[in-house]
């Protein structure tokens, strides 16, 4: 008796599941975005958003939660309903560095979510203010270790990727420069210009454009190999043999979220991720996007973490 109870519980459960999935989306989809309006989080959420809605039928919303290296956000979505309404463009810092860089997660990045898709890699750019009288990344380096802590490094905050490049850079160059960390990308950038920092370690879509309007001075990638997008810039690496930092930003449901609707949405990116349009939009940024399953795109977050873990206790960084 109680055996069949048991049975008829979880057919239950797996025909509401197929139910839900049948019926969604119903009501407005909402993206929350760690970092601020401008970023590559904010901007492709709201390309992927514009996608879906035409694909799905139903607006979906994009909203900036900002705060605690994105930690807020991610937090809010991991303790909504997983009922694939509620989503976060997560991050390397929200859900491979974080955990490694607070001493308190109010959320475990690979238990409390469950992964939809890789959205891009982004290619990485280190920018001077033109003030700074260094032209290569070893005329930085002299420049940094004659004057300890002379030099900032803007950051879009504890935990990201531009904030762990800084840190990178420091530890291989031996030299010591301060950390400015912002609340996303475009404030650093800002003040950078500005001439409030001296340096940035940004992803490239949102700094390349200054560089080649010449209000910042470009003098390397920061990937594995120069970037199409500017092939004449050498790589910081070839300067620090194995410097290497790349950001990226996926889409994450809670966990619990129903696997048909985890499935729809990860084929609805991928099919706009593919298309030609956003291909060459990706190539001229110095971005790429890489097809995953969520399955795939979960084995990668794992080892994202495992990856940045030593990195960041080798560095000494903490964000609190």
């Amino acid at each position: 008796m109680r055996l069949r109870i048991f049975v008829g519980f979880v057919l239950s459960l797996a025909f509401f599941s197929f139910c839900s999935a049948q019926q969604y989306p119903s009501k407005p989809i909402k993206i929350i975005v760690p970092f601020p309006v401008g970023g590559i989080a904010d901007i492709y959420s709201r390309l992927i958003g514009n996608r879906w809605s035409e694909a799905m039928g139903q607006p979906v919303l994009v909203e900036n939660r900002t705060g605690a290296g994105g930690n807020i956000a991610a937090d809010m979505v991991a303790k909504s309903a997983p009922d694939g309404y509620t989503l976060v463009m997560g991050s390397l810092g929200t859900h491979a560095v974080n955990v490694s860089l607070f001493s308190k997660m109010p959320f475990d990045p690979v238990r409390d979510f469950a992964p939809i898709s890789l959205a891009l890699e982004a290619e990485g750019l280190l920018a001077l203010h033109p003030s700074v009288p260094a032209q290569n990344v070893a005329e930085l380096i002299t420049l940094a270790r004659s004057k300890p802590g002379g030099l900032s490094y803007a950051s879009a905050g504890a935990g990201t990727a531009s904030h762990l490049a800084g840190e990178l850079f420091k530890s291989m160059a031996k030299v010591d420069m301060l950390h400015v960390p912002y609340k996303g990308n475009v404030p650093a950038i800002t003040d950078l210009l500005a001439g409030q920092t001296s340096l940035i370690f940004a992803t490239m879509p949102t700094v390349l454009p200054h560089a080649r309007a010449g209000k910042l001075r470009a003098l390397a990638t920061i990937g594995t190999a120069r970037s199409k997008a500017a092939p004449e810039l050498p790589t910081v690496a070839e300067t620090l043999p194995g410097f290497e930092v790349t950001n990226w930003v996926g889409l994450f449901a809670p966990a619990g979220t129903p696997p048909d609707i985890v499935r729809r949405l990860n084929a609805e990116t991928d099919k706009f991720m593919r298309s030609k349009e956003i291909e060459t939009r990706l190539t001229n940024e110095g971005a790429r996007y890489i097809s995953m399953t969520p399955e795939q795109f979960g084995t990668f977050v794992k080892a994202e973490i495992a990856k940045w873990a030593p990195v960041v206790k080798a560095s000494g960084a903490k964000a609190d």
